[in-house]
């Protein structure tokens, strides 16, 4: 019987403030809606921050899309925090959070484990920095310092997304496809950007799997409300275990 893939977004939601300047976290909720992601990875999330609101971004999203939050600030000044989030309605085990060696704005990554029917599948979802060295050093530190791996004794099927502010041509883009496969390389359809939202010129945001993952398909979300909603566009890909 052959298994059920699953859909995996990624998605820089800019604190839920879109390219109109309004800030609007339901809006986000109806993009992920929308395409009916069973697991999704958001970066630039605020978490009882005054400059939003002082709501925590991870919990209302998850909560309108009736899913968990599992965050993670990569920054926190007192009460204020702000990172990446992982949200699912489907069962998790471990999570694993940290900071990344960061020589700008304090990066960090966090893991879940998930369970997909009788499988586990570890999703890892972080936020580079700004300088290719930066990124470099990141990189090669979620690469080679267990956090692909998970807390099992066997290597689980890893995919490894987010905004990693690195275009294809890059080194730190080159770095993780030695090792791992870009989802939006894996089918017939051309790549697309995803940032700035309203007119994408760049790839920056990116999920990566292991051998042991298929990718059904990638796409950009690039309705009217994905446009609007956030600086970057949402980047879906279908994945089975292979």
């Amino acid at each position: 019987m052959a298994e059920k893939s699953i859909k995996v977004l990624t998605y820089n939601v800019h604190s839920c403030i879109g390219s109109d300047r309004k800030l609007d976290p339901g809006r986000i909720a109806a993009v992920i809606a929308e395409a009916q992601a069973d697991i999704v990875a958001l970066q630039e999330v605020d978490v009882l921050r005054r400059r939003t609101g002082g709501i925590d971004q991870a919990h209302m999203i998850a909560s309108l899309l009736e899913m968990q939050a599992h965050f993670h600030p990569a920054l926190s000044v007192a009460e204020e925090q702000y990172g990446d989030a992982i949200i699912t309605a489907l069962p998790t085990g471990a999570v694993k959070a940290g900071p990344l060696p960061s020589i700008g704005e304090q990066r960090g990554a966090i893991s879940v484990e998930i369970l997909v029917g009788n499988r586990k599948l570890l999703v890892v979802n972080t936020h580079l920095g700004l300088r290719g060295r930066e990124r470099m050093r990141q990189m090669t530190t979620l690469l080679n310092a267990g956090w692909l791996r998970g807390t099992a004794d066997e290597p689980l099927p890893t995919i490894l997304c987010g905004d990693f502010n690195a275009i294809p041509s890059s080194a730190t883009y080159r770095l993780a496809a030695r090792s791992l496969k870009d989802a939006q390389r894996a089918g017939n359809a051309r790549p697309r950007a995803t940032f700035p939202a309203r007119y994408p010129l760049m790839r920056l945001d990116h999920v990566f799997v292991t051998d042991d993952l298929i990718v059904k398909q990638a796409t950009v979300l690039e309705n009217r409300l994905a446009r609007v909603a956030s600086d970057h566009l949402p980047l879906l890909a279908e994945i089975a275990f292979a």
